[in-house]
């Protein structure tokens, strides 16, 4: 199984930017489908976003489009997440996690890889 090592995360302010990476072992990487899920204090992890094996499709749960972006470097075996215009609820663990296709994903039911996480953390 591919390993990820995220990276990141921060204590940040209501209206502000951050970017996670997501980092992976091996050159395979570029045979996975990527995303980002989150899980909130005493609320159940969800499904942010999720990119195919080349970049070239994205999905977003409806919660974060327009507002986050995710996008990969296969050359870096790095995936990323842009997000913009902070909020206070978006404090949360952030985990990147690959999958056993190539393509993009709605849902955790074909993860094979997670990352440990990376704490964002967004004062009002």
């Amino acid at each position: 199984q591919v390993q990820l090592v995220e990276s990141g995360g921060d204590l940040v302010q209501a209206g502000d930017s951050l970017r996670l990476s997501c980092t992976a072992s091996e050159r395979t990487f570029v045979n996975y489908g990527m995303g980002w899920f989150r899980q909130a204090p005493g609320k159940k992890r969800e499904f942010v976003a999720s990119i195919n094996w080349n970049g070239a499709v994205t999905y977003y749960a409806q919660s974060y489009k327009g507002r986050f972006t995710i996008f990969r470097d296969n050359a870096k075996n790095t995936l990323y997440l842009q997000m913009n215009t902070l909020k206070p609820e978006d404090t949360a663990v952030y985990t990147c996690a690959a999958a056993r296709s190539i393509d993009i994903y709605s849902d955790s039911s074909d993860i094979q890889s997670w990352g440990q996480g990376t704490q964002v953390t967004v004062s009002s």
